[in-house]
């Protein structure tokens, strides 16, 4: 039986599971990449933070990334047993936690430098239909950096 009282509970009108189910493919697709350098989707992420950033604590990332700090803990521990981040108590603040990427860290991005375009293979869009969704989805967040070409 077919109740339109409960047309608004159906999988295929919520805006919610197309960009869930797109985030794990995408994430899917990454995989092999970040395989042949060692890192997670979500350490991957957390590196290009420090690559494009330096050094910053723990609070600025887990804004920047959308994560909260027991998310980011055990990957920012991984990261730094694997050399590519020191991280460390402010001597200001001691709740304060600053991560610093290693120079280990910084060579890891002539690693990872051909991702971004082997990604663009797993994207049936155009350059103008990336620009769109890119801010759609960042309008979303209720944020809305400009698009880096």
């Amino acid at each position: 039986m077919n109740d339109p009282k409960y047309d608004c509970l159906k999988l295929r009108g919520q805006l919610c599971f197309p960009l869930y189910a797109v985030s794990r493919e995408m994430i899917k697709r990454y995989r092999p990449h970040l395989d042949k350098i060692g890192l997670t989707y979500t350490q991957y992420i957390v590196m290009m933070v420090f690559w494009e950033e330096k050094k910053m604590n723990v609070k600025q990332l887990g804004q920047r990334l959308y994560l909260d700090s027991g998310t980011l803990t055990p990957v920012l521990k991984t990261l730094e047993a694997k050399g590519f981040l020191c991280r460390r108590r402010s001597t200001e603040d001691e709740r304060v936690l600053t991560v610093e990427i290693t120079e280990a860290g910084e060579a890891l991005k002539d690693a990872a430098l051909d991702i971004p375009y082997e990604m663009t293979k797993h994207v049936a869009l155009s350059r103008d239909e990336i620009r769109t969704l890119y801010q759609l989805v960042y309008k979303l967040l209720n944020e809305a950096p400009e698009f880096n070409e």
